[in-house]
């Protein structure tokens, strides 16, 4: 009996090492097939024009304060001690209401960002997905999340070329290389 279990677990064993040397691997830069995706380039114009949106309303705030903050420094010996307090509350208040202005700019950014970068995420992913599966990889790595330190390109299938034909991205399109923040000279 110990002789067919160690038969069949000697046999399991080969089975799977032979089945483990067939594995298919790929890899794809996820973040530089993103760039090239031409709904990425369409949700940057859009979370610009936001962030524009939200800038001008910020410099608006600032140009107030600081003429409130210019009024004050000019007329705080001539004012009667009730208006100087006044006064410095308003100025006090006006900064409190920057500053929180700011902090909620700063999550609705990160927020708009999400929404709009989501489906573009998704959409690469599905087409790595899709991709992975036609060619019977059982892993893909993203040399984009900087995770793999040593890669064969002879034993791995590279799956950027093929992702961008199923996305309709031209072959000959390279992803920018450094982020272009809007021009904002009026």
């Amino acid at each position: 009996m110990k002789k067919i279990v160690l038969l069949a677990l000697c046999v399991v064993s080969f089975s799977a090492l032979s089945h483990a040397q067939n594995l298919k691997f790929g890899h794809v830069n996820a973040g530089e097939l993103v760039n090239l995706m031409s709904e990425r380039d369409s949700a940057v114009v859009k979370l610009q024009a936001y962030q524009n949106d939200l800038e001008e309303t910020l410099d608006g705030m600032m140009t107030e304060y600081n003429t409130k903050l210019n009024e004050y420094q000019r007329k705080n010996n001539e004012w009667a001690p009730v208006v100087l307090e006044t006064k410095q509350r308003e100025l006090q208040e006006l900064g409190q209401r920057i500053q929180q202005f700011q902090q909620n700019a700063q999550q609705e950014m990160a927020e708009m960002q999400q929404t709009l970068m989501s489906p573009v995420i998704e959409k690469a992913q599905n087409a790595i997905t899709k991709i992975a599966k036609a060619n019977n990889l059982v892993y893909v790595f993203d040399l984009s999340a900087g995770s793999v330190i040593y890669q064969d390109s002879s034993q791995s299938l590279d799956l950027l070329p093929l992702a961008k034909k199923e996305l309709g991205i031209p072959a000959e399109k390279v992803a920018p290389t450094q982020f272009q923040p809007a021009d904002n000279a009026k």
